[in-house]
């Protein structure tokens, strides 16, 4: 029976064997259809390529557009069209991911296909659903694509990262900035261990609780920015619809109603000039806040200052929402066809500008009511009608704000306490002094939305992630603290505690991972076998650690995926004779070589790969990687060293039964084996070949000889 079934699913979260980005690895057996590539089952490519047209696009290995329709045509197996099926339904839905793979294994009609994951149930169920798809087009049966998408779509929404946060990772991430996802919301770690810094949407680790608080006072926060010079509209906090009207004769009509501790402009009534408008809007302020404030009423539009650090990094002006009548249509279909039915409007997080829906927005009712309308009613034609005064219509104003308009907005946000504010104020000419035309500042927020700047209904789109990037980390930092990963067949856990033992005597807070358990600071924190990705990943969110050392298994590395998107030092140890992972498809010293230079591959430009110079199949790594190499050796004679010497560059061997430090032709003796416990004790070659790579990585990492020779020479395995 024809049949594709998933045999194994694999989370790789880090760098792998296949990219550097999280990747879904299935395993998958499609039975009898590898005697039936695409060209010979009838009508199935046509029947895939009308529900997924878009697969035109996937260029494959013609590296042209429809390159994979021609891969179809010509005749391609399962797994290949699984890989691609589950891209294109990943980014149908929103979730784009351009890598995927697709190998044949030892064992026949046995695949292996890999994806990129941004999220990994996301990916997980499109693989599922790519299954399904083409299965039914195999078997020409019906299925229901665009029911597919919505669910994954769905998903998206729910399950990945927002937008607002979305852009500052995604900024972060091209400045070579490292993140971990920290929860299932929008908690983000941007950086490692000390180095590190906290989002949560457009709120930072430096977003103090007073601030915010502040912030969702409107009555407090205006006094305070009253007391220090900041333009506000005069205003009164009331208790009931009758003192609403009082503080309005007070203040002059017109005024505007408002919650006070309300945000996204949510029970908003401004432009009010009659007492029932008055204490109409102000039961529709109190069922959205637990306190009401009548303001003064200010003469033109709303517009929102993004203040980043200080500094504005985006505006957006807002304007009214209205319809025009046709003489036949109701308001509520007006609305509909005119307003709901722009594709930038929506319910998902991604959407710009929010459904308008009356049911749900008490204060466009009131508008309609001043106005003399309801949802039913039929405006004249060409009548046009006012929905909503403070609509969320943004349009890019960044670059005509007055200087001294974005001064006012920055210590507004500074009064308030904030490092990242979104700062409201009403002016009819943002390119003009607030003072000139009475404009003032309404409101200060706490996590501002960003969407607005990203996707603004008019205008350029402003790189606020970017902003809050450079906020968080100075043009030089990267958010990375010294990592060293560790790999091979044998030796990984005494070479990863030695080279932790050196960093500690070197004054760093370490956090260490290894086969041995977990370790902060040398203080053992768990036992048994912690060089997995989990362990690794408490070491990078430690606020404490200020390095880092992992060991990183075969089976880890094929399994998992590493912790860290890159690293200072990567040490191979070796790669055993006849070594193979049977039960990962792994069966031969090829095969273990691309596994093992995963963890060459992800060494810095600025870093150094340490390599077993007499393993045949260590040694040649050196050309994969991005830094320098470091080649260890017991015999100076070996032909890699001596070639690497020759080149000026750096080596560890013994001569003479002593540990020789030599860049070139200069040669500095380390320390005599007979001092060291580790080899005095065994002189095997194995533990003389660990404590090499251990003096090689601390070599790499800038720690000095007399403390590397301390190092060596107090480690004890006990």
């Amino acid at each position: 029976m024809k049949n594709i079934e998933i045999l194994r699913i694999m989370s790789l979260r880090g760098p792998n064997i296949w990219t550097y980005r999280s990747t879904l690895e299935a395993w998958i057996d499609i039975g009898e259809l590898e005697d039936f590539p695409s060209n010979t089952l009838p009508g199935f490519n046509q029947r895939l390529t009308t529900w997924l047209p878009s697969l035109i696009e996937h260029r494959c290995s013609y590296g042209e557009r429809g390159g994979f329709v021609q891969r179809l045509e010509d005749g391609t197996w399962p797994g290949h069209i699984l890989e691609h099926v589950t891209l294109e339904l990943q980014n149908l839905a929103g979730m784009p991911g351009g890598f995927g793979k697709a190998r044949s294994t030892s064992v026949r009609g046995v695949y292996k296909v890999a994806v990129r994951a941004r999220h990994e149930q996301v990916t997980r169920a499109a693989l599922y659903a790519a299954r399904d798809l083409v299965m039914a087009a195999i078997e020409d049966k019906p299925f229901d694509v665009p029911a597919a998408i919505g669910t994954l779509r769905e998903m998206v929404d729910s399950r990945c990262l927002g937008p607002s946060t979305a852009c500052i990772v995604e900024a972060a991430d091209e400045r070579r900035i490292p993140s971990f996802r920290l929860t299932e919301g929008n908690l983000v770690q941007l950086g490692h261990g000390i180095r590190q810094r906290r989002i949560w949407t457009a709120e930072t680790d430096q977003t103090s609780a007073i601030a915010e608080s502040i912030s969702s006072d409107k009555d407090l926060t205006k006094s305070l920015l009253q007391a220090c010079g900041v333009p506000v509209p005069e205003g009164q906090l009331v208790e009931s619809a009758a003192e609403a009207w009082e503080a309005a004769e007070d203040i002059g009509l017109p005024v505007v109603v408002k919650p006070s501790d309300a945000n996204h402009g949510r029970g908003v009534c401004i432009d009010l000039t009659t007492r029932a408008e008055i204490e109409a809007a102000y039961e529709i302020a109190l069922k959205e806040g637990s306190s009401v404030i009548v303001e003064r009423f200010i003469r033109g539009n709303e517009h929102r200052l993004l203040i980043v650090g200080g500094r504005l990094a985006a505006a957006a002006r807002g304007e009214p929402v209205s319809i025009t009548g046709d003489g036949k249509s109701t308001i509520l279909q007006l609305i509909d066809t005119q307003l709901n039915s722009d594709p930038r409007r929506g319910e998902l997080e991604e959407c710009p500008l929010s459904l308008v829906l009356l049911d749900q927005e008490p204060a466009a009712r009131l508008e309609l009511e001043r106005q003399g309308y309801n949802g039913d009613s039929v405006p004249a034609a060409g009548k046009v009608v006012l929905i909503q005064r403070n609509g969320n219509v943004a349009i890019d104003v960044t670059d005509l704000v007055h200087p001294s308009v974005a001064a006012a907005a920055s210590l507004a946000a500074r009064v308030v306490g904030l490092d990242i504010a979104g700062v409201d104020l009403v002016a009819e000419d943002i390119s003009r002094p607030l003072e000139e035309q009475r404009g003032a500042i309404v409101e200060v927020n706490a996590g501002p939305g960003l969407l607005m700047h990203l996707k603004p209904a008019e205008g350029s789109p402003r790189p606020v992630g970017k902003a809050i990037v450079e906020h968080l980390f100075a043009a030089a930092d990267n958010g990375r603290i010294p990592i060293v990963g560790v790999t091979g067949t044998h030796g990984k856990t005494t070479v990863s505690r030695l080279i932790a033992w050196q960093l500690h005597l070197s004054g760093n807070h370490v956090g260490l991972a290894c086969g041995n358990g977990l370790y902060f600071a040398q203080r053992q924190v768990e036992k048994g076998d912690c060089a997995n990705w989990e362990s690794a990943q408490r070491v990078l969110i430690n606020r404490a650690v200020e390095a880092a050392v992992f060991e990183n298994s075969h089976d880890t590395i094929l399994s998992e995926g590493l912790v860290y998107d890159r690293c200072q030092v990567g040490v191979v140890t070796n790669i055993a004779i006849g070594d193979s992972l049977p039960q990962y498809y792994i069966a031969d010293a090829e095969e273990m070589v691309k596994v093992t230079r995963t963890q060459v591959d992800v060494v810095l430009p600025t870093g150094v790969a340490v390599l077993n110079a007499a393993d045949p199949l260590v040694a040649p790594m050196a050309s994969l990687c991005d830094g320098e190499v470091i080649f260890f050796g017991i015999d100076a004679a070996l032909p890699v060293i001596a070639e690497h010497l020759a080149q000026d560059k750096r080596a560890v061997f013994i001569r003479n039964e002593q540990i020789m430090l030599a860049i070139g032709k200069n040669e500095m003796l380390l320390a005599d084996i007979t001092t060291v416990p580790l080899i005095a004790r065994n002189k095997e070659q194995f533990q003389l070949e660990n404590v090499l790579a251990a003096v090689a990585a601390a070599w790499a990492l800038d720690i000095s000889h007399d403390l590397i020779r301390a190092g060596i020479e107090t480690f004890d395995l006990a």
